[in-house]
């Protein structure tokens, strides 16, 4: 059902600094459900799929480089209004401009390095779990 989904990705920066644990309390304690979660590493060529996107902007290619530099976790998060919520709980993308308490104004080390990926739409919360996830890895 839409709106009941989201997708996250904590990313290589988060991951590197061991804040696995700590985001993924935030993210219970909010009210979230983890449906699917599996923890890898893209590839240059992964990261550039994933985010085609933004291909014709300028920090593509800095992205992709930083997106496959080491291993990220991903999650489908399941909660009423999970894409709205969500983007509350992460906060801006700049964490010098998000709210106290937020994932990013606690754990982002910089715009580039802003621990975690959000679905910024209900139609990326269907679209982007199926990059990583198979029905068969759902509950």
């Amino acid at each position: 059902m839409a709106g009941s989904t989201t997708f996250t990705m904590l990313k290589p920066d988060a991951v590197e600094a061991n804040n696995i644990g700590p985001i993924l309390a935030m993210i219970n304690k909010a009210g979230f459900t983890v449906k699917a979660m599996k923890y890898m590493q893209l590839t240059k060529e992964q990261a550039g799929l994933f985010y085609a996107v933004h291909k014709e902007r300028p920090f593509y290619g800095e992205l992709v480089q930083y997106m496959s530099s080491g291993p990220i976790v991903a999650a489908i998060l399941s909660k009423t209004n999970a894409v709205t919520d969500y983007r509350n709980l992460i906060g801006a993308t700049d964490p010098t401009k998000a709210d106290e308490g937020t994932i990013r104004k606690t754990f982002a080390k910089s715009i580039a390095a802003n621990a975690v990926h959000g679905s910024d739409s209900d139609e990326n919360a269907e679209i982007e779990p199926n990059f990583f996830f198979s029905a068969l890895e759902r509950f």
